[in-house]
């Protein structure tokens, strides 16, 4: 089975166009103020027109409200919902009310935190382990932080997964290795500042990828 990759948090055309070049199974946009990845609606409508229709749209959120919801739906024709610090109730409220494939981002650090992730089963699709940022931290992920991969080995995923969090060209493929990952999503690794895509980091990174 192929490995897939999104490439999340993307802002202008030349990068949104390279990652689709390259080969991205989705691509993603970050609603998310407090990160400097977000975009407004209209920047996300421009982007969205892009996207071929094999590469499926997904919107990142944090514990959003229905408004913020239902405008990015509509706005960058959203196929996928990516929530960061939501509830599983709220999440299988989300997934019913919008009909919308839904990620439930999994938090981890050490391997009692990936105790919660039974609890998204019937309430998201996938799951997204990410590495736990600090409390004091302004962002949920997208900070080049990485977890212990080994912590995965031998657990028991309620749902299909995908792995995230300090991914880069350079160690993708160690990371699959040891997880055993089907789906990778990066933001932070493919950038040459916070917030600012590298179209050449993008294409290494899905080259890479495209070789496990």
């Amino acid at each position: 089975m192929p490995i897939t990759a999104k490439i999340c948090g993307l802002s202008m055309p030349e990068t949104l166009d390279a990652a689709v070049a390259q080969g991205a199974a989705q691509v993603g946009f970050v609603f998310f103020p407090p990160s400097p990845r977000t975009l407004s609606f209209e920047q996300a409508a421009g982007l969205a027109g892009r996207v071929p229709d094999h590469v499926r749209k997904a919107g990142v959120f944090v514990d959003p409200d229905d408004a913020l919801l239902d405008a990015a739906i509509v706005a960058a024709r959203l196929d996928i919902l990516q929530l960061h610090k939501t509830t599983p109730d709220r999440a299988a409220a989300i997934r019913a009310r919008t009909g919308r494939e839904i990620w439930a981002a999994v938090a981890v650090k050490t391997r009692a935190d990936l105790a919660p992730a039974a609890s998204f089963a019937g309430a998201a699709d996938r799951l997204l382990y990410d590495a736990k940022t600090p409390d004091s931290a302004a962002l949920p992920g997208g900070m080049g932080l990485r977890f212990d991969w080994t912590l995965l080995q031998g657990h028991a995923h309620p749902l299909p997964w995908a792995l995230s969090g300090g991914l880069t060209s350079d160690n993708v493929v160690e990371a699959i290795r040891v997880t055993g990952a089907t789906a990778v999503d990066v933001s932070s690794g493919v950038e040459s500042a916070p917030g600012v895509k590298d179209v050449d980091k993008i294409a290494a990174f899905l080259k890479a990828v495209a070789q496990c």
